[in-house]
């Protein structure tokens, strides 16, 4: 049996090591689960995790959501900022984008199995993500 240290994580130190966009880094790992950190600027690509639920908390600026109608003609958009969460369900495409081409910081929530991009292959798509 090993033995628990319990210690806390600086998220601000974490983000200091964050330097590439739309590029989460792994800072937790939890029942299956993972915490990461990403530096968003601009827009990402549209997808869908069909297999379950994403959650964006934002830690510093204003992330949008963008989110796809059932026949695809129509966009909502939700913005989310600092003291929000915001939990995206399985199977709901959407896209994230930021604010006047301002810089967000996000932390999210995401199975360890999670495809970055679900099942949509782009030039943003990271297929391993970074531990820090």
């Amino acid at each position: 049996m090993s033995h628990f240290v319990p210690e806390s994580i600086s998220l601000s130190a974490k983000l200091d090591l964050v330097q590439s966009l739309w590029t989460p880094h792994r800072i937790a790992r939890f029942d299956g689960h993972q915490m990461l950190l990403a530096r968003l600027r601009g827009d990402f690509v549209w997808h869908q995790h069909d297999g379950h639920d994403e959650v964006f908390l934002p830690l510093s600026g204003s992330l949008i959501v963008e989110f796809e109608g059932a026949e695809g003609d129509t966009v909502t958009e939700v913005r989310v900022g600092p003291g929000e969460v915001l939990v995206v369900p399985a199977g709901t495409r959407h896209r994230p984008r930021t604010a006047d081409g301002s810089e967000v910081t996000v932390m999210l929530i995401d199975p360890l199995d999670v495809q970055h991009t679900g099942g949509v292959r782009d030039e943003l798509t990271v297929d391993e993500f970074p531990e820090i």
